[in-house]
């Protein structure tokens, strides 16, 4: 190999690790935002009623539900972006990302296995439903497994997210 083939890989990995590490940051900020929005509603979460929410309850349970959805797609757009330039853009755009995070790519395994993928397909529609929809038609029992599982869910996905970022560090 010669000496100018070293310098354009050591230059090339020099720039995988400082989008790297860029993409780390964001990640983490983004990870920080969602638990910040648990932190700022956890009186609300304590005094929820899970079984039979009244409109109110449930219309605030639903705008944390696409908020959490919502940052979720910020990481993966990131990820998606900077480590394989993938932007979805189809009018399917929002299950065309939740498909390319659970595949691999040639840069990457899989960030989200296949029970998460199922689970992030529910928040994915229930986000659809919440965009589209008036929060007098939303139905509790529609949306009730995703509140009461909203931090499980939330502390798998970050767990395959450190698996994701930890052979990068």
């Amino acid at each position: 190999m010669k000496k100018t083939d070293l310098y354009s890989l050591f230059l090339k990995r020099k720039r995988w690790s400082e989008l790297y590490n860029d993409l780390i940051e964001e990640m983490d900020f983004q990870i920080h935002q969602i638990d910040k929005q648990f932190d700022e509603f956890s009186s609300y979460f304590k005094n929820m009623d899970y079984e039979t929410p009244d409109l109110e309850q449930t219309t605030i349970m639903a705008a944390i539900l696409h908020s959490f959805y919502t940052g979720l797609e910020n990481i993966f757009i990131m990820i998606s972006k900077k480590v394989d330039g993938f932007t979805p853009s189809s009018v399917k755009s929002h299950q065309e990302l939740l498909d390319f995070v659970h595949e691999n790519t040639s840069n990457r395994e899989a960030i989200i296995n296949e029970e998460t993928f199922l689970i992030l397909n529910e928040y994915m529609k229930f986000r659809h439903v919440f965009r589209h929809g008036y929060s007098f038609q939303l139905k509790w029992e529609k949306m009730k497994s995703l509140a009461v599982n909203l931090f499980d869910t939330w502390d798998n996905v970050k767990e395959q997210l450190v698996e994701f970022v930890d052979p990068m560090k």
